[in-house]
C-alpha cells in the first residue's frame, strides 16, 4: 500500500482529500504545516507528496519545500511531489504544469483547486506507477 503525504494548510480539503484517497487503497497521512511535514518526512518516507503552494506564513512555502525535498540527501530527494494548490485563484499567474522544472517547481505535477477527485486519484496513479517503474 502506497503511503501519501498530504502538506496543506487548509484542515477541510486536506481531510476530505485524505478520504477519498484512503478509500481508494493508500495510507495517508495530513500535515497541515511546513515544520510538521519536515519532521515527517524525516520520520517516514512517503511514496507521494502532495503540496500545497501557499502558506499563511509564506505565500511560496510549498514551492520552497518541494525544492528542499529535492536538494536533500538519500532517497527523499527521488520522492515524486504532485503540487495541489489554488494558487492561480489568488495570484492570477497562470502556473500550469508547464512551468514545471529543477529549479522553480521541481514537481512530477501540478493541479489546480477545486480539483476533481476522479482526476485527482488517476493523477496520484499514474506518479506512483510511474515512480515504481523508475525504480525497477
Amino acid at each position: 500500500m502506497a503511503y501519501i503525504m498530504i502538506v496543506d494548510d487548509d484542515d477541510d480539503f486536506s481531510f476530505a482529500t485524505a478520504t477519498i484517497l484512503e478509500s481508494a487503497g493508500y495510507e495517508v497521512r495530513v500535515e497541515s504545516n511546513i515544520p510538521s511535514a519536515e519532521s515527517s518526512l524525516i520520520t517516514k518516507q512517503p511514496d507521494l507528496v502532495i503540496l500545497d503552494a501557499m502558506f499563511p506564513e509564506n505565500n511560496s512555502a510549498g514551492f520552497e519545500l518541494a525544492r528542499k525535498i529535492r536538494q536533500s540527501d538519500g532517497k527523499l530527494k527521488d520522492t515524486p511531489i504532485l503540487m495541489l494548490t489554488a494558487v492561480n485563484s489568488k495570484f492570477p499567474l497562470g502556473f500550469n504544469d508547464s512551468d514545471i522544472d529543477e529549479a522553480w517547481m521541481p514537481v512530477e505535477d501540478f493541479l489546480e483547486k477545486p480539483v476533481d477527485f476522479d482526476i485527482l486519484k488517476n493523477r496520484v496513479a499514474n506518479i506512483l506507477r510511474n515512480a515504481k517503474n523508475k525504480s525497477l
